[in-house]
Formats: C-alpha cells, sequence, structure tokens
C-alpha cells in the first residue's frame, strides 16, 4: 500500500493503476463500517483507493472540525490489512490552496434534513466529493447508506455533471444493539451510548408499521418521536419519511422513501435511516 498526499502524486497513481478503479472517500478515524466498503470494492475492483480527508468546508464555525477524531496511523494499518493499494492523504492546504474560490452547489436534495440545520454543510460535501473524483477518476465509488442524503447529494450531483462514476451504496453497518457505527459515537458517554439505540427502535418501529399497512407518514413520523422521547438524554431534531430520491416529505407512504432521523446525546449529534420499502 502506498499513501499519497499531494494532488500530483494521486494523479500520477491513477494514470499508471489498473482498471477498474474504486474509490472509498472516508474523513478517517476508522470503523467497521468504513472497512467493509473498503472489503467490497476489493471484491470488485482490481486498484482500491481510499482517501482520508477531513473536509473543513463541511463543518459550521460551530462544529467539532477541530476536535474531530483523528488517529492517522491507527487508520493506514486497517486499510493496509483490508488490501487497499492507495491511500490519498492530502492536506487542508493541497486540497484548498490559496485564492481556492470554486464550490459545487447541489439544490433540491440539499435542503431539508441536514441541510436544513447545517447551512453550507453540503455545498462542502458536494465540492470534497467532485474534486475527489476529479483527482482519482474512479470507475466506481462506495458510500454507506447511514448518510443517506449524502448519498443522494453525490448520486444527483455525479449525474447532473456527467462525472461518469458509478456510485455504489452499502448497507448501514451497526453494532450488536443496533446503533450505527460512526466516527462520532466515541464523543458519547457511557450513559449516552446505552441510550443511543432508541434511534433504531424508532426507525425499526416505523418498519414495523409499514408492514402492517399503515401509510399514514405523519401518524409514523409521531410514533417515532414518542419513542425516541421516551429516553430522557435523547433531544429530537428532526424525523422525517420522505420521498427516496428529491427527499420531500411525503403524507402517504405509497412508494420508496427514507425515513431518517437526527438525535442529539449531549454534544453528540447522530443520524440514521432506514429505506422504505
Amino acid at each position: 500500500m502506498i499513501v499519497l498526499t499531494t494532488v500530483a502524486d494521486m494523479v500520477k497513481a491513477r494514470d499508471l493503476a489498473v482498471r477498474p478503479l474504486g474509490l472509498v472517500p472516508t474523513m478517517g478515524y476508522l470503523h467497521e463500517g468504513h472497512l467493509t466498503l473498503a472489503r467490497q470494492a476489493r471484491q470488485e475492483t482490481r486498484t482500491v483507493v481510499a482517501s482520508i480527508f477531513v473536509n473543513p468546508t463541511q463543518f459550521g464555525p460551530a462544529e467539532d472540525f477541530a476536535s474531530y477524531p483523528r488517529d492517522m496511523e491507527r487508520d493506514l494499518t486497517m486499510l493496509r490489512s483490508e488490501g487497499v493499494d492507495i491511500v490519498f492523504a492530502p492536506t487542508v492546504d493541497e486540497m484548498y490552496p490559496k485564492g481556492y474560490s470554486t464550490y459545487v452547489d447541489v439544490e433540491g436534495v440539499t435542503k431539508p434534513l441536514e441541510g436544513a440545520r447545517r447551512p453550507g454543510h453540503f455545498q462542502g460535501v458536494a465540492t470534497v466529493v467532485a474534486k475527489l473524483f476529479t483527482i482519482v477518476r474512479p470507475d466506481r465509488s462506495y458510500f454507506g447508506q447511514k448518510d443517506g442524503q449524502q448519498v443522494a447529494v453525490v448520486k444527483r450531483m455525479t449525474l447532473d455533471l456527467n462525472l461518469g462514476t458509478e456510485i455504489i451504496v452499502v448497507r448501514t453497518v451497526r453494532e450488536p444493539d443496533g446503533l450505527a457505527m460512526s466516527s462520532r459515537n466515541v464523543y458519547l458517554t457511557p450513559a449516552e451510548r446505552r441510550a443511543a439505540p432508541v434511534l433504531y427502535l424508532a426507525l425499526c418501529r416505523v418498519r414495523e408499521l409499514w408492514q402492517q399497512g399503515q401509510r399514514d407518514a405523519e401518524a409514523m413520523r409521531q410514533e417515532m418521536v414518542r419513542l425516541i422521547t421516551s429516553e430522557p438524554l435523547a433531544q429530537v431534531d428532526y424525523v422525517s419519511i420522505a420521498a427516496a430520491t428529491t427527499l420531500e416529505e411525503l403524507a402517504q407512504v405509497n412508494g420508496p422513501a427514507m425515513v431518517s432521523l437526527a438525535v442529539r446525546f449531549g454534544r453528540t449529534h447522530l443520524i440514521d435511516n432506514i429505506s422504505l420499502p
């Protein structure tokens, strides 16, 4: 495995790489969810590139960019064990050099949910993913379903800008108690960690109601809130039952939908989602 830190070196390596080439974009501090993406890329492509870059443009001024967990040596050991060929780990100055002034705005799917509570977040996500796609030129890129809105944004951008990368969405990897794996789980106190599985319980309850024939989206949203707020440490940011591709809120669930939520435990903001049907 080679580790590259400059755009120029990454471009040279990608031009020499055996195709197809798969990209696993990450912000580091890896967990089993990231490794699942790397394993699938290893199975489906000849060359696997993983990027490690904590992207400052997707963090708001009051968010956790400076304190976001980082451990490069640990991450490299984990990626090496999964057979990753190339790690692209640029600095902030390498990705956003002096005078940088170009950003990507995706309309529509960026407005609700995380976009509403984190202005500018998805502009940062879309910009860095567009840059990674341009630098690495992957045939396929692998994303986890846990970040469901991010997946929708990246799919829309890739289609609209004819970027030529196939977006592969991989199931959410969960802890034994159902909590979706996330680098931010490390922020949870022991009590908050014990409370956090209520997120997945709420999502599973919606699936159960849908399987029983419930189609009233508002009734299902109310049941999610009821379940989550039964846990005293949980503070609901939002619950959503929205059309799978547009993320417009639904009155009736008569087609593919994304059921998502965001809940705060102390200073930790956790998101999760499932798909219906």
